[in-house]
């Protein structure tokens, strides 16, 4: 067994050298945890956000809905929406069926995220678009064809998509009440949006592994889970990521050996891996697809290659690395001849971020900042001895959100100020670096990954 217990830390090892910013990770085999590990100040029940890992809950709860007779997957999606119909509908928009959304085959030729993103009727936008494929010949990953899934399941049930799943999902996974963000006009998004635990995320690849079942319940019939981890479409054009390319399920990847994922943005994983009985689970602040990719052969190469000869792991004492990008220079003395900040007011140059003034008040091991916008203010108080924890209003994947940070200060120099914010509901990490230089002031913001900005540079001058 000592084989298994050195390839478990190895993988954790390896994911550290090879810089992977895992947040936090669930290592399952037969239901059994060999591994749970979170960086600070990422927590074990902390609701974090899936991103695109979302679909693949989207998917289980169109099977929910299939096995309970509220839709067919041959449905055609028109006939859901006879009030968001163009006035021509074209013969590709008439043979589009729920199948054909689940399956990323709808027909689109072209990526539709911005075009319908950007309207504020995001069911009726869709339905405008040219569907230049035959529906079911063309693969294009779709955010909003999920979407159109979840607008589909809420007509067909009459309940919000949350309501729908709580006793048919969430319940009997044991996971309380999520969020899930909502388009312009409150249709749960479906593509993206919810927000899951670690271990929710952990017991939902349990129920996947267990063909549908979960502590004894039946949630989803094993014929849709068949369904949806088999090839539905090709998604092996220009693709070069080898467990991006091994066909496409319902909403769902396909893996090598017989393996299958959800994932979601920054590195957002559900991987299962039903031959060797495993499921990991993990959320992360990637900045592409191509880490989340070299986590995947980390996970072939030391986990499902790593089983003793009786087919089992051993659970490791490897952790991650527990300091987050920041936070490791808490209680570094702070200089001598540090710019006087007491009650120091900034007025910035126009600024992607919209912030017009800034006022620093520097007392002991304590700063109060205060950003001053042009409607609002927003105030966070750093601590340079120790992490400290606000709430703060920030971006998750569709809208502002208020939601908790822990965050922290420290001098670089005697003239640079350093600010590290960890909102840990999500993957972002927000540096303010300030540069003090007599009456004038460099203001640099940098955001570990981003939709949107994710870095800019402005000038104060200060206010007497």
């Amino acid at each position: 067994m000592d084989e298994g217990h050195l390839n478990t830390n190895l993988f954790l090892k390896q994911i550290e050298q090879s810089n992977l910013a895992v947040n936090s990770l669930i290592l399952l085999q037969n239901g059994r945890t060999l591994v749970e590990s979170y960086r600070k100040p990422y927590r074990k029940d902390t609701k974090q956000l899936l991103f695109s890992l979302s679909k693949s809950v989207t998917s289980i709860a169109v099977g929910i809905a299939w096995d309970n007779g509220y839709l067919s997957l041959d449905d055609q999606v028109i006939s859901f929406f006879p009030d968001k119909l163009p006035e021509s509908i074209s013969d590709h928009l008439a043979k589009m069926t729920v199948h054909h959304l689940l399956a990323m085959n709808a027909g689109h030729h072209h990526n539709i995220y911005s075009q319908v993103a950007e309207s504020t009727d995001w069911v009726g936008t869709f339905l405008s678009l040219d569907v230049e494929h035959e529906p079911g010949s063309y693969y294009r990953y779709s955010t909003h064809s999920t979407y159109m899934l979840s607008a589909i399941l809420e007509r067909a049930t009459g309940q919000k998509l949350v309501d729908f799943l709580m006793p048919r999902l969430f319940e009997p996974l044991s996971i309380s009440r999520p969020t899930w963000e909502s388009c312009p006009t409150g249709i749960t998004a479906g593509g993206m949006g919810l927000s899951l635990s670690t271990a929710d995320i952990a017991r939902f690849g349990q129920m996947l592994l267990n063909k549908g079942e979960f502590a004894g319940h039946r949630v989803v019939s094993e014929a849709f889970l068949e369904r949806a981890v088999s090839e539905q479409s090709d998604n092996r054009r220009d693709e070069n990521r080898i467990d991006f390319a091994q066909g496409y399920g319902y909403q769902f990847f396909l893996c090598r050996d017989g393996c299958f994922m959800g994932n979601g943005g920054f590195g957002q994983l559900c991987f299962v891996a039903p031959k060797q009985g495993i499921v990991i689970a993990t959320t992360s602040g990637m900045p592409s697809t191509k880490e989340l990719q070299l986590l995947l052969d980390l996970i072939y190469e030391h986990i499902l290659k790593g089983e003793d000869e009786d087919g089992f792991l051993v659970s490791g004492e490897g952790v991650l690395n527990p300091e987050i990008a920041g936070t490791n220079r808490i209680s570094q003395p702070i200089p001598e001849s540090i710019p006087e900040l007491n009650d120091a007011c900034y007025a910035l140059d126009n600024n992607p971020l919209g912030i017009r003034r800034l006022k620093f008040a520097l007392r002991d091991k304590q700063l109060d900042l205060r950003l001053i916008y042009e409607d609002r203010e927003r105030r966070l108080v750093f601590n340079f001895e120790r992490l400290a924890y606000t709430q703060d209003t920030f971006i998750k994947d569709l809208a502002l959100h208020e939601q908790e940070a822990a965050i922290c200060a420290s001098w670089l120099t005697n003239t640079i100020l350093e600010l590290t914010m960890v909102y840990f509901e999500t993957p972002y990490i927000v540096t303010y670096t300030f540069t003090f230089e007599n009456q004038r002031l460099l203001f640099q913001f940098h955001q570990n990954v981003s939709l949107g900005l994710k870095e800019c540079s402005m000038i104060g001058q200060i206010l007497n």
